[in-house]
């Protein structure tokens, strides 16, 4: 049985990370960071932290140590080449909130274990935006004691906070889940460009559509949250995360492929649909003028 958590470390203040180390620091657990940019300790200026020169000092200061980073080669550099492992005290709670291999993060508990730690892999879902209004979905999963000891960490940041069950579930889950929105995205992609084509006023059609039955999650984000600048970056992230559902498909006897050419078509047009529905917006505000 885990003792209740106090001390928190983060690592990986970017634009999901940076608001998740927030929302723990405005809950009053004592909050621990380090960043490889010191630009990006910005992000929790407005609450009370504690900023390390390295991640070795971070490790052996908190009780749970969240790690918000781009995928598993990241994870890895941290907790070995970084000096984390090494300067973990008995029982640290080690979090990752990145989408990876569910396999990988088999391995990855393993090694934590022999250092004396323990883990749960925990991917977040709603990027930003969710960051930002504490309104993420969190897919944990490892054992249910350390589960209950992180959960109120979680909650911070989270409107739903589910076990999946044992190491790696929490990754299959996040992996299936952003299947599902990226494949929609093509989806809300190719019927936005059919509705420019023979002339509906798009800003409009999203708005209406959007509370009505053909809403979702993936036209609720092109029309609103994501702008041309960010489906830049956004949809590298997409076509990584397609590949990584593939990959773990097939280790586990599936077929993705279908899933993966859509899912590709939709990454790939994500920055198209976005300067789309931008300049649709702009023509809208023009007219009204």
């Amino acid at each position: 049985m885990h003792k209740q958590i106090s001390k928190v470390g983060f690592i990986g203040l970017g634009d999901q990370g940076g608001p998740m180390a927030e929302a723990i620091g405005e809950r009053g657990f004592q909050l621990h960071v380090w960043a490889r940019r010191p630009a990006s300790l910005a992000a929790v200026e407005k609450v009370p932290h504690h900023v390390h020169e390295s991640v070795a000092s971070l490790a052996g200061s908190v009780e749970l140590l969240a790690l918000c980073l781009r995928d598993d080669t990241d994870i890895w550099d941290v907790l070995d080449n970084q000096g984390l492992l090494a300067n973990i005290a008995p029982g640290t709670i080690i979090v990752n909130h990145g989408t990876g291999d569910p396999v990988e993060a088999a391995r990855i508990a393993a090694h934590i274990a022999e250092a004396g730690g323990v883990y749960l892999d925990a991917p977040v879902s709603g990027g930003s935006p969710g960051a930002r209004t504490r309104t993420l979905t969190t897919f944990v999963s490892g054992t249910p004691d350390v589960f209950e000891a992180a959960r109120a960490v979680f909650e911070t940041f989270s409107d739903t906070v589910k076990l999946m069950g044992a190491v790696g579930a929490g990754q299959f889950t996040k992996l299936f889940n952003n299947a599902l929105t990226i494949t929609n995205m093509k989806n809300v992609e190719d019927v936005l460009g059919l509705a420019h084509q023979v002339g509906l006023d798009i800003p409009a059609l999203i708005d209406v559509i959007s509370t009505s039955s053909g809403g979702s999650a993936a036209l609720r984000a092109l029309g609103h949250d994501i702008s041309p600048e960010l489906a830049e970056h956004v949809h590298t992230l997409m076509q990584k995360d397609m590949h990584h559902f593939a990959d773990a498909v097939r280790a586990r006897g599936g077929n993705p492929e279908q899933l993966l050419e859509r899912g590709i078509a939709g990454a790939l047009g994500l920055v198209a649909a976005a300067q789309l529905v931008a300049a649709s917006r702009d023509d809208a505000e023009s007219r009204a003028r």
